[in-house]
């Protein structure tokens, strides 16, 4: 049978597709704040209620939603992202739905990550625009989960036998594909055995829900393989971590409100003013796009990560880079946050990504120079001349930040705001009292 493509419209259309292909189960999809995917499955008789109803499920055992008192959620199935697990047998196989989770009145829950990437989208369309992204997601090959063994030797570009990946990644570019996410390219990254699939770019909701799919395929392949996969940012000491950098423009009327032929980057107002937005607020959603303890061992300079607040056209040690204008690629032209990884939760990293950069065009923000020079070179003189900041330099320097910005608390909600910030103060807390095995060999002998 050969694996189908959909494009469903309604719950009739889902109804029709789940019957033709004899679909044995439908799971039903959606993340907790921090981006960890939720799941439980219903089998086709209970698709027609689930549609117009809903399924209930208790949201206070979902981190990050409703308190034991309020616990009642409902997940409504979101029809047009409809797709049969291409990780499972085309034999009964099995189907996946997003959803938007809401209170048992119907209305929205505030502290569903869907919603807070549709409210941002939503205020982007009012005033004209359409908001694109194209994550490069890196990940690392493992031989378990158990310790951070590399599977190859391989560097940047290595084809095999130092790539000894090649074959995973083929295999998850053809599971995304049979699930309609189209690939650009693939190729072995800096690290031994790191890899990176960059993904086409689209909408943001719709590229939240593949960035979602795209974990768990990467996942799923590296299994069948029998090797681990995982998107932890710094999982060897030395080495390059993983990145998740986000290309990302604004279409007005079917065309690119960042391009500007008579400006010498090719850059519109309104795309410097969106750099600048993201300049300003980096440190304050910091939290949001690298969210975990370990996220901070890999923004450290030296190794590829960005943490200076600049841009630049050609320099990569700028937190933005702005890739060079092809002539007749105006569709082409965006810019690139470099700092988030791959560990982030999507909806939200793409929503304080648009809020930050549409705040900087409200406002009309200043955008400084470019800095082509090599910024991990310069010294605190220099940096200071360039009047050049850096990111956050631990997770709880960023959770102040984040507990600190009113646009983030408005971005985010009040609830999901001081949900996130309290979980990564707690999470904080653990490691700051925790005893290392670095501490114990670098100071036990000696004191």
């Amino acid at each position: 049978m050969d694996f189908p493509v959909f494009n469903c419209k309604n719950g009739d259309d889902v109804i029709r597709a789940v019957k033709e292909y004899n679909v044995s189960f439908i799971q039903f999809w959606f993340v907790d704040i921090l981006g960890n995917l939720k799941s439980f499955q219903v089998t086709p008789s209970e698709l027609e209620s689930a549609f117009e109803e809903g399924m209930g499920f208790d949201g206070s055992s979902i981190l990050g939603f409703t308190r034991i008192e309020e616990s009642d959620m409902v997940a409504f199935p979101d029809a047009t992202t409809f797709q049969i697990c291409a990780w499972r047998p085309m034999e009964r196989p099995v189907a996946r739905m997003f959803c938007d989770v809401r209170n048992p009145d119907g209305t929205p829950y505030e502290g569903d990550p869907r919603y807070i990437l549709r409210k941002l989208t939503e205020k982007a369309a009012q005033k004209g625009y359409t908001y694109y992204v194209g994550p490069e997601l890196e990940f690392f090959l493992f031989a378990s989960s158990q310790c951070p063994q590399p599977i190859d030797a391989g560097g940047y570009f290595d084809a095999p036998p130092l790539d000894l990946g090649n074959d995973v990644r083929r295999d998850i570019i053809f599971a995304l594909q049979r699930m309609g996410i189209p690939v650009e390219y693939s190729h072995h990254e800096v690290a031994p055995s790191q890899h990176e699939i960059d993904l086409r770019y689209n909408e943001a909701m719709k590229m939240a829900d593949v960035v979602m799919t795209y974990k768990v395929v990467v996942k799923e392949m590296a299994r069948k393989h029998g090797v681990y996969a995982t998107f932890m940012p710094k999982p060897i000491f030395g080495q390059n971590g993983s990145g998740m950098h986000v290309h990302q423009s604004l279409f007005r009327n079917g065309r690119n409100a960042f391009f500007d032929p008579n400006d010498p980057h090719h850059l519109s107002g309104e795309c410097r003013s969106y750099i600048a937005g993201l300049l300003k607020h980096a440190r304050e959603f910091c939290c949001v796009t690298n969210q975990w303890i370990n996220s901070y061992k890999r923004l450290v300079p030296g190794y590829e990560a960005p943490v200076y607040l600049a841009w630049a056209q050609r320099n990569r040690s700028a937190l933005i880079r702005v890739p060079m204008y092809k002539p007749g690629k105006e569709a082409a032209t965006r810019i690139e946050l470099r700092s988030p990884d791959p560990a982030c939760n999507p909806y939200l990293a793409f929503s304080v990504m648009l809020a930050a950069g549409l705040e900087g065009i409200e406002k009309g923000y200043e955008l400084p120079k470019a800095v082509e020079a090599n910024i991990f070179h310069m010294g605190e003189e220099d940096l200071t001349k360039h009047g050049i900041g850096s990111l956050p330099g631990s997770l709880y320097e960023a959770a102040m930040e984040l507990k600190g910005s009113a646009l983030m608390q408005e971005v985010l909600g009040e609830h999901t705001h001081a949900n996130l910030v309290g979980n990564k103060l707690i999470e904080w807390d653990a490691y700051r009292t925790h005893v290392s095995e670095f501490e114990l060999q670098r100071y036990l002998p000696v004191l």
